[in-house]
């Protein structure tokens, strides 16, 4: 049996803080054969760098994905090019865009497919079609043996992760929802043997709003008028998980259990 930790969306400093204390924990508690996470937020809440990358490395994650803040740092973007880090960026963003959207993972005697792709719903860029990319992917490793197949799907709207959901369920192991920093109470193995999730959650500061201090976005709301956003650094955070068991015979999920820890970052 596969044992896969899926972390939410990384925010910053205290994000990256609360994975130093908490993924090495896990991984020795559960025997686990994968750590992955989305890290788009994990340089000061936007994009990636080189090094958040490589410190997040260190403390036991093994892949990312990213979604719509993926490019949102300015550079050459070689976080996603270099071979030496293992980063996706949405697989149906337009084919120009640095990098890859899908990785056929080896861990140990089994081939783990890894899918990143982004919702179109109440997104900000006219991404191509996340439902005709993924089958775009299939037919490239269509001859593989595939143990799991788990899919990133960083999007807005929760009807299009569940619309995903059911295009791809019984063809993958896993669907996971990411973006919206918030964990829902829906997850499920369907009746085909897919583990779904609509929000995965974040990890980052819990007294605030999606990990931004909260008095500017109420301030925000208040006078309509745009205030910075700033990530707090010390103080609560919460760390949002899944733990997905897959079955690499069948490739079908047979649990997945939440992950919701919340602990004090003072440094």
């Amino acid at each position: 049996m596969l044992k896969v930790l899926f972390i939410g969306d990384i925010n910053g400093r205290i994000g990256r803080r609360a994975v130093a204390r908490i993924v090495p924990k896990l991984k020795k508690k559960h025997d686990l054969d994968l750590v992955i996470a989305n890290a788009e937020n994990a340089a000061h809440g936007s994009g990636i760098t080189e090094r958040t990358i490589k410190e997040l490395m260190k403390y036991g994650i093994d892949f990312f994905t990213t979604g719509d803040h993926a490019f949102k740092r300015n550079g050459k973007y070689e976080e996603y090019t270099n071979p030496k880090l293992p980063v996706l960026r949405p697989a149906n963003m337009p084919p120009t865009a640095p990098g890859n959207g899908y990785k056929l993972l080896a861990v140990g005697s089994f081939n783990i497919l890894l899918i990143n792709l982004i919702g179109r719903v109440y997104m900000s860029h006219n991404y191509d079609c996340p439902f005709r990319e993924i089958d775009n992917i299939f037919a490239n490793f269509a001859k593989q043996n595939i143990s799991a197949i788990i899919v990133d799907i960083h999007a807005e709207a929760t009807s299009e992760k569940a619309a995903i959901k059911h295009y791809l369920d019984g063809k993958v192991s896993a669907v996971l929802g990411t973006h919206t920093h918030i964990m829902t109470a829906d997850e499920e193995i369907t009746k085909k043997g897919t583990a779904f999730i609509t929000d995965v959650g974040m990890v980052g500061a819990a007294d605030s709003c999606l990990g931004i201090d909260k008095k500017n976005i109420i301030k925000g709301f208040l006078t309509q008028i745009k205030q910075n956003h700033i990530i707090p650094e010390k103080g609560r955070a919460i760390f949002n998980s899944v733990i997905l068991k897959i079955d690499p015979k069948t490739t079908s999920a047979s649990s997945i259990k939440p992950i919701k820890e919340y602990i004090n970052i003072n440094n």
